[in-house]
C-alpha cells in the first residue's frame, strides 16, 4: 500500500480540530486511509478520535497509508499543515 510519513504542523498536534478536518477529508475522499505514528498500531484516519488517540504532538512523524494516491497526499498535507491558523 502506498504510504507518506510527514511531521504533524500544528503548534499542539492532532488535538480535535486537526483531527476533526482530517476526518471529515477522509469521509470525503471515501477512502480508506491510515494514520500511524512508529513504533504504534495504525488507525482510521476517517474517525477524529481514533487520529486523537495517536497522541502526535507538533513534529511528530505520521506515516499515511491509502491505496487512494489522492486521498493520501490530501492527508499528507493536512496532516503537514498548521490547522491551528
Amino acid at each position: 500500500m502506498p504510504s507518506k510519513t510527514v511531521a504533524v504542523g500544528s503548534a499542539v498536534g492532532l488535538h480535535a480540530r486537526p483531527a476533526a478536518l482530517i476526518a471529515e477529508a477522509v469521509g470525503a475522499s471515501g477512502a480508506t486511509v491510515t494514520l500511524a505514528v512508529a513504533g504504534e498500531e495504525p488507525v482510521d484516519a476517517g474517525s477524529a478520535l481514533m487520529i486523537m488517540t495517536l497522541g502526535a504532538a507538533k513534529g511528530a512523524e505520521v506515516t499515511i497509508e491509502s491505496d487512494d494516491i489522492d486521498a493520501l497526499e490530501k492527508v499528507a498535507e493536512l496532516v503537514a499543515a498548521d490547522l491551528d491558523a
